[in-house]
């Protein structure tokens, strides 16, 4: 494991200029300064009406923004200490959190949260319901749970949460959600478990947390955010890397802690801090025709690593055969871990082929309605985990 700080020399300063803190939100930021503002904002109401007798730290780690982010975080919040800074180790957002992490423990704070530096519909209720649980000493660790389109968050609908669920026993929706609330001992946990070399550096820093929290033992919650408004992505146009990183880690996670789910054959739900109230969230546009061609073109790449892992050339792609190929490639990554990061890529193209099937399954469908189908597929790989054992016996 990585053991170099990733703390610039400003926020060692900040550090020892603040000594001590009860509780730290930190924002991970790369040129975000037209919405961090409004984040930062909602982040001291948030900190100044929820917990006015606690000494809270704000810390801003950004990834060496040239549009004055950092600058617009400390000409915003004017009650709240602030520790701001840039990174140090390979650019992403996990390096980011670690930066926070380690402030966290530095201050010696009893807990800590992140939120996302994009976000429009962030509230002070925001920061409140992730810190509250852990400072009340009910809970270690505390998820998101929001509206999303049913275009939104394909990663996390379509392998993040069910083979999670699956594999370690708990309901948490939104492993990969953005915003979280931890313990000051889960975040020293969280940077003395992890490769700082590898995926969670970057998109691989949200499952690296959440497994982490769960094998460990962690209590956690859930809590109702309401309705998430950020910038949103097109699956057929970005999501490639994010999801090779995401999954890369969540494979490598699963391979390390194999005693941990082997035995586990049902799940339970995660309690919810806060009302679960309907909430219409933001359209999210999807291409399905982007991303039923690079399923297409995936074969004459993958074809070969698909017929290795498969047997068969993947057609259908509904919920139970997507949580059959799921674990045919987690068990192939598994007995031959030097493979991972090739085997991962060779699942992306069959990644873009389920999404644009459940885009189509969803589509007369409201949100909500929808919510069904990625209830069914979560349910279809906690059936479908024996075949994981049966590759892996």
């Amino acid at each position: 494991m990585s053991t170099a700080s990733a703390l610039d020399e400003r926020m060692h300063d900040g550090i020892r200029r603040i000594g001590t803190a009860d509780v730290v939100v930190g924002i991970p930021s790369f040129r975000n300064a037209a919405t961090i503002g409004h984040v930062a904002r909602a982040v001291a109401s948030g900190l100044l009406g929820g917990f006015p007798h606690l000494k809270a730290v704000i810390v801003s780690s950004d990834g060496g923004s040239d549009d004055g982010t950092t600058q617009v975080v400390l000409d915003t919040v004017r009650d709240v200490p602030v520790i701001a800074g840039s990174y140090r180790g390979l650019p992403g957002k996990g390096s980011a959190l670690r930066a926070i992490f380690e402030c966290t423990s530095g201050l010696g704070a009893r807990a800590g949260a992140v939120v996302d530096s994009d976000l429009r519909s962030i509230t002070p209720q925001w920061v409140q319901r992730l810190l509250g649980p852990v400072l009340d000493g009910t809970v270690d660790y505390v998820t998101p749970l929001y509206a999303r389109h049913k275009h939104d968050g394909t990663i996390t609908n379509t392998i993040a949460y069910p083979l999670t669920r699956a594999l370690y026993g708990v309901r948490v929706r939104q492993p990969i959600g953005g915003e979280f609330g931890f313990s000051g001992e889960l975040a020293r946990r969280f940077v003395e478990s992890g490769d700082w070399s590898g995926h969670i550096a970057r998109f691989g820093i949200d499952i690296h947390m959440t497994t982490t929290a769960l094998v460990s033992g962690a209590r956690i919650a859930q809590a109702f955010l309401g309705a998430k408004i950020h910038d949103p992505k097109d699956p057929g146009s970005d999501l490639a890397p994010m999801f090779t990183q995401v999954v890369a880690t969540l494979f490598d996670l699963a391979g390390r802690n194999a005693a941990r789910w082997r035995d586990v054959t049902r799940s339970r739900g995660a309690p919810v801090v806060g009302d679960v109230e309907p909430v219409e969230p933001e359209v999210v546009n999807a291409s399905t025709g982007t991303l039923r061609a690079k399923h297409a073109a995936g074969s004459d790449e993958h074809g070969a690593v698909w017929d290795e892992v498969l047997g068969r050339a993947p057609d259908a792609l509904d919920a139970r055969e997507w949580a059959r190929i799921v674990y045919a490639f987690l068990a192939a990554a598994v007995r031959d871990p030097a493979r991972r990061d090739r085997l991962v890529q060779a699942l992306v193209p069959l990644y873009f082929g389920r999404v644009a099937r459940f885009i189509d399954d969803a589509a007369d469908l409201s949100t909500t309605e929808s919510e069904r189908l990625v209830e069914d597929q979560a349910a279809a790989f906690e059936e479908e985990k024996g075949s994981l054992r049966e590759r892996l016996a």
